[in-house]
């Protein structure tokens, strides 16, 4: 019914998706003069179906630090597995952090930052030349980098050799 009169519409190719077209006009019907002449007219919301061309910046490694290899393309993601902030993706390579949910061939979305807290997976460059994908850790002068596997050990580097590039803000999946 809501459809019919054109408060809402369904989003094509997006399961129970719905946009809000406009809204009740509840002033007018407001007995309050004052009320019906401060209210500001009701604005739609943006459709929830914006997508965002994320730059695909190569391989990370879930396993051993390997070479972190920039790209030049870039792939399509959901503004709103994102948020705010600038973001890049990492086809993830290796399986230390399936305990977390990350596979093998799956694509972390990173969020461009230079510092994170401890417990967050983070995107870590060991000696400005080897990228990995861990939990961060920070024990005094030391930085740990934790994987999500019982079969790898923890990897332990003094501060200065450990910089952080980004913090997982997602993580997308093909089934193929």
């Amino acid at each position: 019914a809501l459809e019919e009169r054109g408060f809402i519409r369904r989003l094509p190719n997006r399961a129970r998706a719905l946009e809000v077209v406009k809204m009740p006009d509840t002033a007018a019907r407001s007995s309050d003069p004052v009320s019906r002449a401060t209210s500001a007219p009701a604005s739609a919301p943006a459709p929830a179906n914006d997508v965002i061309d994320v730059p695909l910046h190569g391989r990370i490694a879930a396993g051993a630090p390997i070479e972190a290899i920039e790209g030049q393309s870039s792939m399509p993601v959901p503004a709103a597995l994102l948020g705010p902030g600038d973001h890049y993706a990492l086809e993830v390579s290796g399986d230390s952090m399936i305990e977390a949910g990350i596979f093998d061939g799956d694509f972390a979305l990173v969020k461009r930052t230079e510092t994170a807290r401890d417990g967050e997976i983070v995107v870590a460059l060991v000696d400005n030349e080897e990228a990995t994908l861990k939990y961060l850790r920070k024990e005094g002068a030391m930085v740990r980098l934790d994987p999500a596997n019982g079969s790898y050990e923890p990897q332990v580097y003094e501060a200065g050799r450990v910089q952080v590039q980004g913090k997982l803000a997602g993580l997308l999946r093909r089934y193929h």
